[in-house]
This record gives C-alpha cells, sequence and structure tokens, in this order.
C-alpha cells in the first residue's frame, strides 16, 4: 500500500498543474486497476481541506461534498473512515475548521468528554470546553 501526500491528492483534486496532475491521475488509476488500496492519513485530510479552502476558495459544502466522495471512494484507505464521517458531519454544520472537528472525534475515541479550547465560536457547540 501507498500513501498520498496533501500535494498529490490536491493535485488529483484539482488537476491545476498539467503534469503533476497527470502523474498523480496515472498513480490512482494504477491502483484502480490494480485493486490496490492507497492510504490517506488524517493530517491529509485536514491538510486538504485547509488548501482547498485559502488557494483554490472553495466553498465549505462544495468541500463537505468533496471529502464526502473520497470518503466512499473503495481504493482510498483511511484510519478511522466512521469517525472521519462523523468529523465531516460537524464540519458542514459547524463553524470550526475541518481539523477541529478531526480533534473533536480522536478525542472522543479516546474517552474523552470533550476538548479544550479557545476558540470561541467551538465552544458554542457540544464537545468543546473552556480551559
Amino acid at each position: 500500500m501507498i500513501a498520498l501526500d496533501t500535494n498529490v491528492l490536491v493535485r488529483f483534486l484539482v488537476a491545476d498543474d498539467k503534469a503533476q496532475s497527470a502523474r498523480a491521475a496515472r498513480l490512482i488509476g494504477r491502483a484502480v486497476a490494480r485493486d490496490e488500496t492507497l492510504f490517506v492519513s488524517d493530517i491529509v485530510l485536514c491538510e486538504t481541506v485547509w488548501v482547498l479552502f485559502s488557494a483554490y476558495g472553495l466553498s465549505r459544502s462544495a468541500v463537505v461534498d468533496l471529502l464526502g466522495q473520497l470518503l466512499k471512494a473503495s481504493h482510498l484507505g483511511f484510519r478511522d473512515v466512521d469517525s472521519l464521517l462523523r468529523a465531516l458531519d460537524g464540519f458542514g454544520a459547524g463553524k470550526g475548521d475541518f481539523a477541529d472537528y478531526v480533534i473533536q472525534e480522536q478525542a472522543r475515541v479516546a474517552g474523552c468528554s470533550g476538548v479544550a479550547t479557545f476558540d470561541r465560536a467551538l465552544l458554542k457547540e457540544k464537545g468543546f470546553v473552556a480551559p
């Protein structure tokens, strides 16, 4: 199994660099043809969301749709897809960054009762607490 770095995943998704996007597409195409799984870490997903917002100006709803498709892709593997889907739901409905909801889900799985934060917007949401 090969893991994807953020830059490879982003090039595949946005196809903004002809040469790199083609290489990313070939890598993913080979994995599909060989029925292999490509691993995508939680960090790569968080970075990808940040890049899609900051560099490409995608809307929250567009990012939610795109990530939803990625999380359901049969040739992509994730550490805990169910936690990531819950994080995606939180992100879609909330005000925080996707990373905030990934942190929240990892904390929940670890048995934590909440995530301490100074982020005022997050403090209005369930699962986030003031320090």
